[in-house]
């Protein structure tokens, strides 16, 4: 029983996440029978305004920020743990 209940728990974690995911990104506007005019409210377009392009072409200096730190990440417990290692051979 005990070896079931890991799994179900995981599978039924993962179709509420999903489930509730799709319902949150869904964008549909509700139906409005009987109202042309307040349905067709719901379908103007508005035109979408431009954005500014804050990125430079060629910078890499977050990316290599981030793969220093993740560096850090894996070699310090490393250097940490290497005395330790060394003594059980």
């Amino acid at each position: 029983m005990n070896k079931l209940m890991r799994p179900i728990i995981t599978i039924g974690l993962g179709l509420v996440l999903a489930l509730s995911s799709a319902a949150l990104s869904s964008s549909r506007p509700p139906t409005l029978q009987g109202n042309p005019d307040a349905a067709a409210f719901f379908f103007q377009t508005t035109p979408t305004p431009q954005s500014k392009d804050l990125s430079k072409v060629g910078s890499t200096d977050g990316i290599a920020a981030m793969g220093f730190f993740i560096a850090f990440i894996i070699i310090i417990p490393i250097l940490l743990r290497r005395k330790f290692w060394m003594q059980i051979q």
